[in-house]
Protein backbone atom coordinates (compact mmCIF):
# COMPACT_ATOMS: atom_id res chain seq x y z
CA UNK A 1 0.00 0.00 0.00
CA UNK A 2 1.57 3.45 -0.89
CA UNK A 3 1.75 5.62 2.24
CA UNK A 4 0.30 9.19 2.32
CA UNK A 5 1.56 12.49 3.25
CA UNK A 6 -0.52 12.27 6.68
CA UNK A 7 1.48 8.83 7.42
CA UNK A 8 5.16 10.76 7.27
CA UNK A 9 3.50 12.92 10.90
CA UNK A 10 2.08 12.09 14.52
CA UNK A 11 0.25 15.29 14.54
CA UNK A 12 -1.49 18.19 12.25
CA UNK A 13 -1.16 21.58 13.12
CA UNK A 14 -4.22 23.02 11.58
CA UNK A 15 -5.08 26.44 10.21
CA UNK A 16 -8.97 27.03 10.88
CA UNK A 17 -10.10 30.60 8.98
CA UNK A 18 -9.53 29.76 5.38
CA UNK A 19 -8.66 26.18 6.19
CA UNK A 20 -10.97 24.19 7.64
CA UNK A 21 -14.05 26.44 7.41
CA UNK A 22 -14.81 29.91 5.98
CA UNK A 23 -16.85 31.93 8.70
CA UNK A 24 -19.67 29.70 9.56
CA UNK A 25 -19.09 27.51 6.23
CA UNK A 26 -16.95 24.07 5.89
CA UNK A 27 -14.54 23.90 3.58
CA UNK A 28 -16.05 21.17 0.94
CA UNK A 29 -14.65 17.94 1.76
CA UNK A 30 -12.25 19.32 4.60
CA UNK A 31 -14.20 17.08 7.47
CA UNK A 32 -13.62 13.76 5.08
CA UNK A 33 -10.46 14.51 4.34
CA UNK A 34 -9.14 14.95 7.78
CA UNK A 35 -11.56 12.33 9.12
CA UNK A 36 -9.30 9.42 7.32
CA UNK A 37 -6.74 9.75 9.91
CA UNK A 38 -5.70 8.88 12.64
CA UNK A 39 -2.94 10.60 13.71
CA UNK A 40 -3.73 13.70 16.57
CA UNK A 41 -4.94 16.89 14.94
CA UNK A 42 -4.66 20.60 16.54
CA UNK A 43 -6.73 23.46 15.68
CA UNK A 44 -4.19 26.20 15.72
CA UNK A 45 -5.72 30.28 14.81
CA UNK A 46 -4.72 33.52 14.63
CA UNK A 47 -8.08 34.65 15.18
CA UNK A 48 -8.53 35.69 19.00
CA UNK A 49 -12.08 36.58 18.79
CA UNK A 50 -13.45 33.82 20.12
CA UNK A 51 -12.40 31.57 23.10
CA UNK A 52 -10.99 27.50 22.48
CA UNK A 53 -14.39 26.04 23.92
CA UNK A 54 -16.17 28.37 21.48
CA UNK A 55 -14.10 27.45 18.51
CA UNK A 56 -14.37 23.46 19.02
CA UNK A 57 -17.83 23.42 19.85
CA UNK A 58 -18.06 25.47 16.27
CA UNK A 59 -16.18 22.50 14.89
CA UNK A 60 -17.98 19.97 16.30
CA UNK A 61 -21.04 22.18 14.99
CA UNK A 62 -19.69 21.22 11.96
CA UNK A 63 -18.85 17.93 12.31
CA UNK A 64 -15.46 17.22 13.07
CA UNK A 65 -14.45 15.44 16.38
CA UNK A 66 -12.26 18.52 18.43
CA UNK A 67 -12.36 18.98 22.01
CA UNK A 68 -11.69 22.15 23.57
CA UNK A 69 -7.89 21.09 24.05
CA UNK A 70 -7.51 20.68 20.76
CA UNK A 71 -7.41 24.31 20.05
CA UNK A 72 -4.52 26.98 20.58
CA UNK A 73 -5.41 30.38 20.14
CA UNK A 74 -3.25 32.81 19.92
CA UNK A 75 -5.26 34.56 23.10
CA UNK A 76 -3.61 32.02 24.55
CA UNK A 77 -0.20 32.58 23.88
CA UNK A 78 -0.74 36.39 24.37
CA UNK A 79 -1.94 35.88 27.66
CA UNK A 80 1.08 34.06 28.50
CA UNK A 81 3.20 36.41 26.85
CA UNK A 82 2.13 38.91 29.38
CA UNK A 83 1.88 36.83 32.73
CA UNK A 84 5.69 36.41 32.18
CA UNK A 85 6.27 39.73 31.74
CA UNK A 86 3.62 41.56 34.62
CA UNK A 87 3.24 41.07 38.11
CA UNK A 88 -0.18 39.30 39.27
CA UNK A 89 -3.34 41.52 39.20
CA UNK A 90 -1.37 43.96 36.82
CA UNK A 91 -4.47 46.16 34.40
CA UNK A 92 -4.05 45.14 30.79
CA UNK A 93 -6.05 47.21 28.48
CA UNK A 94 -8.02 44.76 26.01
CA UNK A 95 -8.72 45.70 22.66
CA UNK A 96 -10.66 42.94 21.71
CA UNK A 97 -14.08 40.19 22.65
CA UNK A 98 -14.65 39.05 26.12
CA UNK A 99 -13.31 36.11 25.25
CA UNK A 100 -9.66 37.83 24.79
CA UNK A 101 -10.49 39.19 27.89
CA UNK A 102 -11.56 36.09 29.67
CA UNK A 103 -7.72 34.77 28.79
CA UNK A 104 -5.91 37.87 30.52
CA UNK A 105 -8.01 37.33 33.47
CA UNK A 106 -7.34 33.19 33.24
CA UNK A 107 -3.56 34.09 33.50
CA UNK A 108 -4.19 36.30 36.83
CA UNK A 109 -4.36 39.71 35.20
CA UNK A 110 -6.68 42.36 35.48
CA UNK A 111 -8.98 42.72 32.24
CA UNK A 112 -9.54 46.66 31.85
CA UNK A 113 -11.11 48.68 28.96
CA UNK A 114 -9.90 52.44 29.63
CA UNK A 115 -6.70 54.95 30.48
CA UNK A 116 -8.56 55.78 33.49
CA UNK A 117 -7.77 52.53 34.82
CA UNK A 118 -4.33 52.64 34.29
CA UNK A 119 -3.19 49.72 31.95
CA UNK A 120 0.61 48.53 32.55
CA UNK A 121 -0.02 46.67 28.82
CA UNK A 122 -2.42 46.42 25.91
CA UNK A 123 -3.22 43.64 24.29
CA UNK A 124 -4.82 43.41 20.78
CA UNK A 125 -7.24 40.87 19.16
CA UNK A 126 -9.71 40.73 16.26
CA UNK A 127 -12.88 42.25 17.64
CA UNK A 128 -15.62 42.93 14.62
CA UNK A 129 -17.39 45.87 17.57
CA UNK A 130 -13.57 47.58 17.53
CA UNK A 131 -14.22 51.43 17.05
CA UNK A 132 -12.21 55.05 17.24
CA UNK A 133 -13.11 54.69 21.62
CA UNK A 134 -11.00 51.81 22.43
CA UNK A 135 -8.27 52.21 19.67
CA UNK A 136 -7.88 56.01 21.53
CA UNK A 137 -7.81 54.38 24.51
CA UNK A 138 -4.60 51.97 23.62
CA UNK A 139 -3.46 54.38 21.71
CA UNK A 140 -2.74 56.95 25.39
CA UNK A 141 -1.85 53.54 26.77
CA UNK A 142 0.63 52.45 24.44
CA UNK A 143 1.63 56.59 23.89
CA UNK A 144 2.68 56.54 28.13
CA UNK A 145 4.85 53.42 28.01
CA UNK A 146 2.38 50.65 28.07
CA UNK A 147 3.57 46.66 26.68
CA UNK A 148 1.75 46.33 23.50
CA UNK A 149 1.19 42.85 22.57
CA UNK A 150 -0.90 41.63 19.31
CA UNK A 151 -2.85 38.59 19.00
CA UNK A 152 -1.78 38.42 14.90
CA UNK A 153 -1.09 41.32 12.31
CA UNK A 154 -3.19 39.37 9.38
CA UNK A 155 -4.30 42.20 7.79
CA UNK A 156 -6.97 40.10 5.97
CA UNK A 157 -9.25 37.47 7.29
CA UNK A 158 -11.34 35.16 5.20
CA UNK A 159 -15.35 35.11 5.27
CA UNK A 160 -17.90 33.62 3.19
CA UNK A 161 -18.44 36.73 1.39
CA UNK A 162 -14.35 37.21 0.47
CA UNK A 163 -11.63 38.86 2.51
CA UNK A 164 -12.42 41.73 5.21
CA UNK A 165 -9.83 43.70 7.49
CA UNK A 166 -8.55 41.38 10.35
CA UNK A 167 -6.59 42.70 13.13
CA UNK A 168 -3.34 43.82 11.68
CA UNK A 169 -5.32 46.26 9.81
CA UNK A 170 -6.16 47.96 13.23
CA UNK A 171 -2.98 46.84 14.63
CA UNK A 172 -1.60 49.32 11.77
CA UNK A 173 -4.00 52.13 13.08
CA UNK A 174 -2.44 51.92 16.51
CA UNK A 175 1.48 51.95 14.75
CA UNK A 176 0.68 54.99 12.96
CA UNK A 177 -0.70 56.54 16.01
CA UNK A 178 1.82 56.04 18.69
CA UNK A 179 4.88 55.22 16.33
CA UNK A 180 5.20 51.64 17.69
CA UNK A 181 5.63 48.22 16.77
CA UNK A 182 4.07 45.20 19.09
CA UNK A 183 4.82 41.78 20.03
CA UNK A 184 3.28 39.54 18.26
CA UNK A 185 1.87 36.21 19.78
CA UNK A 186 0.40 34.99 16.51
CA UNK A 187 1.94 33.45 13.12
CA UNK A 188 4.18 33.96 11.55
CA UNK A 189 5.85 35.05 15.05
CA UNK A 190 7.08 31.91 17.15
CA UNK A 191 5.13 32.03 20.52
CA UNK A 192 1.26 30.51 19.31
CA UNK A 193 3.43 27.62 17.31
CA UNK A 194 5.39 27.00 20.34
CA UNK A 195 2.98 26.43 22.78
CA UNK A 196 1.41 24.22 19.69
CA UNK A 197 4.23 22.51 19.47
CA UNK A 198 4.14 22.04 23.21
CA UNK A 199 0.60 20.94 23.78
CA UNK A 200 1.03 18.30 20.76
CA UNK A 201 4.15 16.79 22.27
CA UNK A 202 4.62 15.96 18.55
CA UNK A 203 8.05 14.39 17.27
CA UNK A 204 7.35 15.07 13.35
CA UNK A 205 4.09 17.62 13.14
CA UNK A 206 2.97 19.01 10.05
CA UNK A 207 1.56 22.40 9.72
CA UNK A 208 -1.49 22.63 7.14
CA UNK A 209 -2.75 26.05 6.53
CA UNK A 210 -3.98 28.56 3.50
CA UNK A 211 -1.88 31.48 4.20
CA UNK A 212 1.99 31.95 2.91
CA UNK A 213 2.54 35.36 5.32
CA UNK A 214 1.34 33.66 8.68
CA UNK A 215 0.76 29.52 8.57
CA UNK A 216 3.69 28.95 6.54
CA UNK A 217 5.86 31.65 7.72
CA UNK A 218 4.93 30.28 11.37
CA UNK A 219 5.99 26.86 10.69
CA UNK A 220 9.30 28.07 8.85
CA UNK A 221 10.24 30.43 11.94
CA UNK A 222 10.23 26.72 14.64
CA UNK A 223 11.78 24.26 11.73
CA UNK A 224 8.50 22.39 11.13
CA UNK A 225 7.38 20.87 7.30
CA UNK A 226 4.26 22.50 5.83
CA UNK A 227 1.57 22.21 3.39
CA UNK A 228 -0.32 25.21 2.07
CA UNK A 229 -3.57 24.39 0.64
CA UNK A 230 -5.18 26.66 -2.11
CA UNK A 231 -8.58 27.10 -0.41
CA UNK A 232 -8.29 30.26 1.08
CA UNK A 233 -6.06 33.57 0.99
CA UNK A 234 -3.06 32.63 -0.85
CA UNK A 235 -2.88 32.22 -4.85
CA UNK A 236 -0.44 30.33 -7.02
CA UNK A 237 0.19 33.74 -8.23
CA UNK A 238 1.56 34.02 -4.32
CA UNK A 239 3.37 31.10 -4.42
CA UNK A 240 5.43 32.09 -7.70
CA UNK A 241 6.94 35.04 -5.92
CA UNK A 242 7.19 33.56 -2.89
CA UNK A 243 10.61 34.40 -0.87
CA UNK A 244 12.46 31.28 0.88
CA UNK A 245 10.21 32.83 4.67
CA UNK A 246 7.09 31.77 2.81
CA UNK A 247 8.01 28.55 1.19
CA UNK A 248 6.33 25.05 1.92
CA UNK A 249 6.72 21.85 1.60
CA UNK A 250 3.78 20.88 -0.04
CA UNK A 251 1.27 22.37 -1.83
CA UNK A 252 -2.12 21.10 -2.72
CA UNK A 253 -5.61 22.38 -4.20
CA UNK A 254 -7.21 21.20 -0.75
CA UNK A 255 -6.54 18.73 2.56
CA UNK A 256 -7.68 15.74 0.40
CA UNK A 257 -3.56 15.79 -0.68
CA UNK A 258 -3.44 14.37 3.41
CA UNK A 259 -4.39 11.36 1.99
CA UNK A 260 -2.30 11.05 -1.44
CA UNK A 261 1.29 10.27 -1.75
CA UNK A 262 3.67 12.83 0.00
CA UNK A 263 5.47 13.21 -3.81
CA UNK A 264 2.57 13.99 -5.86
CA UNK A 265 2.20 17.50 -3.87
CA UNK A 266 5.54 17.77 -2.89
CA UNK A 267 7.84 21.48 -4.37
CA UNK A 268 9.96 19.20 -7.14
CA UNK A 269 10.18 18.33 -10.16
CA UNK A 270 7.46 15.88 -11.38
CA UNK A 271 7.35 13.02 -14.12
CA UNK A 272 7.35 14.66 -17.38
CA UNK A 273 7.52 17.66 -16.93
CA UNK A 274 11.01 19.85 -17.41
CA UNK A 275 11.35 23.60 -16.56
CA UNK A 276 14.18 25.36 -18.34
CA UNK A 277 15.24 28.68 -17.72
CA UNK A 278 15.57 30.73 -21.17
CA UNK A 279 16.55 34.18 -21.81
CA UNK A 280 14.54 35.17 -18.25
CA UNK A 281 11.48 33.33 -18.94
CA UNK A 282 10.75 29.68 -17.22
CA UNK A 283 10.04 27.79 -20.35
CA UNK A 284 8.02 24.25 -19.58
CA UNK A 285 7.34 21.27 -21.90
CA UNK A 286 6.52 18.49 -21.70
CA UNK A 287 9.27 15.11 -21.39
CA UNK A 288 8.52 11.31 -22.38
CA UNK A 289 10.53 7.99 -21.69
CA UNK A 290 9.78 5.41 -23.95
CA UNK A 291 6.65 7.04 -25.32
CA UNK A 292 5.39 7.14 -21.97
CA UNK A 293 3.74 10.22 -20.04
CA UNK A 294 4.72 9.18 -17.14
CA UNK A 295 1.71 10.07 -15.61
CA UNK A 296 1.72 14.13 -16.93
CA UNK A 297 -0.49 16.13 -14.04
CA UNK A 298 -1.53 19.25 -14.28
CA UNK A 299 -0.58 19.86 -10.54
CA UNK A 300 2.65 18.26 -11.27
CA UNK A 301 3.34 20.50 -14.29
CA UNK A 302 2.32 23.79 -11.66
CA UNK A 303 4.89 22.19 -8.87
CA UNK A 304 7.41 21.48 -11.19
CA UNK A 305 7.50 25.13 -11.86
CA UNK A 306 7.14 26.33 -9.13
CA UNK A 307 10.63 24.38 -7.92
CA UNK A 308 12.02 26.61 -11.24
CA UNK A 309 10.62 29.46 -10.11
CA UNK A 310 12.43 29.77 -6.27
CA UNK A 311 15.42 28.56 -7.67
CA UNK A 312 15.27 31.16 -10.24
CA UNK A 313 13.17 34.32 -8.43
CA UNK A 314 14.32 36.73 -10.68
CA UNK A 315 11.99 35.02 -13.80
CA UNK A 316 9.75 37.37 -15.98
CA UNK A 317 7.42 34.72 -17.71
CA UNK A 318 6.52 31.78 -17.95
CA UNK A 319 6.24 30.26 -21.64
CA UNK A 320 5.57 26.83 -23.03
CA UNK A 321 7.56 24.77 -25.66
CA UNK A 322 4.82 22.71 -27.05
CA UNK A 323 1.24 22.27 -27.23
CA UNK A 324 0.67 19.91 -23.92
CA UNK A 325 2.75 22.46 -22.00
CA UNK A 326 0.82 25.44 -23.34
CA UNK A 327 -2.18 24.04 -22.51
CA UNK A 328 -0.85 23.65 -18.52
CA UNK A 329 0.80 27.40 -18.60
CA UNK A 330 -2.71 28.92 -18.05
CA UNK A 331 -3.59 27.14 -15.04
CA UNK A 332 -0.29 27.84 -13.37
CA UNK A 333 -1.41 31.38 -12.78
CA UNK A 334 -5.28 30.43 -12.19
CA UNK A 335 -5.05 26.93 -10.25
CA UNK A 336 -3.92 23.06 -9.70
Amino acid sequence: MTSTLRSGFDVLLLDLDGTVYQGPDIIPGAREALEAGDERQLYVTNNASRSPSEVAEHLRDLGFTAADGDVVTSSQSAARLLSEQLDTGSAVLVVGTDALAAEIENVGLRAVRRFADSPVAVVQGHSPATDWGILAEATLAIRAGALWIAANIDSTLPTERGLVLGNGSMVAALRTATGQDPVVAGKPASPLMRDALARANASKPLVVGDRLDTDIAGANAVGVESLLVLTGVSTTADLLRADAVHRPTYVAESLEALNRPAASSVVAVHPGWQVDFEAGDLVVRTVDTDGESNGRTTAGAFLTVLAAAWTHPEFVRIRAADSEARTAVPSLLGGM
